[in-house]
């Protein structure tokens, strides 16, 4: 007489043998892309932004059946980060200024736990360290302590470290790992998201008013920070809309905008209903 409950176990035996053969076949073909690129002499980033935010839209669109979606979205962070490490190995320089639990659940969600997570006291700290660096990623709060000024500094010069993803990538209430951060990198000229561009201006002044005339045009006030000199933001913008099209927003607002400057660019935000 057959027994189903065991005839079961071994249909699940069957799929977890598959998914580990599969895991094992991936892993080849990593290996040859990483012997392709040298024989191409192909010195670019190991990190695509762009390919990513194309899979983890897939991912988290796809009927995910009795599983939350919690799952398929960390199992495929932890491949892909995973899998870049298997090409170029990197450490995580993760900003512990908001404590060190949240910002480690959030590194480990998204990068798995082969990738070595390095402790820093703040975002400033994480930008020295990945300027300092060869090829490794810094992960800081968007939300720095107050009196941390223009934090963001330090990504405007032309070689220092730009901003190349904002995390989660698929915002909704209750994710495990939901704390808002940017991921930054070496400058790079390929592979990125460049849907959403993150930059700074110079205002002469800053005035409430600047919150909502940006909104007005799709503009996100990230961060804000004033001196004698005046006042200076960090400002999320859609691609279309030119630093001109901000200027003109931030003087209506009575704010007199100078300079502009890109720090980087990431994924458009993807905002989930709850399930």
């Amino acid at each position: 007489m057959s027994n189903p409950l065991l005839a079961l176990r071994h249909e699940i035996d069957r799929i977890d043998n598959a998914m580990h053969a599969l895991l094992v076949e991936r892993g080849d073909v990593v290996a040859r892309v990483i012997e392709a690129k040298r024989a191409a002499g192909d010195v670019g980033s190991a990190f695509r932004p762009d390919r990513e935010a194309e899979l983890m839209r897939r991912i988290v669109h796809k009927p995910a059946g009795r599983w939350p979606v919690d799952t398929p979205e960390n199992i495929w962070r932890v491949i892909l980060a995973t899998s870049t490490y298997t090409q170029v190995p990197y450490t995580v320089h993760a900003d512990v200024s908001g404590g060190e639990t949240p910002i480690r659940e959030s590194m480990r969600f998204h990068f798995g736990f082969t990738v070595p997570f390095a402790p820093a006291s703040d975002a400033k700290a994480v930008i020295r360290a990945v300027d300092e660096a060869t090829g490794d990623l810094g992960v800081f709060l968007l939300a720095q302590a107050p009196g941390s000024g223009a934090w963001w500094e330090g990504l405007a010069a032309a070689g220092a470290p730009k901003i190349i993803a904002r995390l989660p990538f698929a915002e909704r209430a209750g994710h495990p790992a939901g704390l808002p951060v940017y991921v930054i990198a070496k400058p790079q000229n390929e592979g990125l998201a460049r849907e959403t561009i993150v930059a700074s201006l110079q205002l002469e002044r800053w005035r409430p008013e600047a919150r909502i005339a940006l909104a007005e045009i799709g503009a996100e006030l990230v961060a804000s920070a004033g001196n004698a000199q005046g006042a200076q933001v960090l400002v999320a913008h859609e691609t279309a809309t030119t630093p001109e099209m901000l200027t003109a927003a931030l003087n209506g607002a009575k704010c007199a905008p100078s300079r502009y400057a890109e720090l980087g660019c990431h994924a458009r935000r993807l905002a989930l209903p709850p399930r």
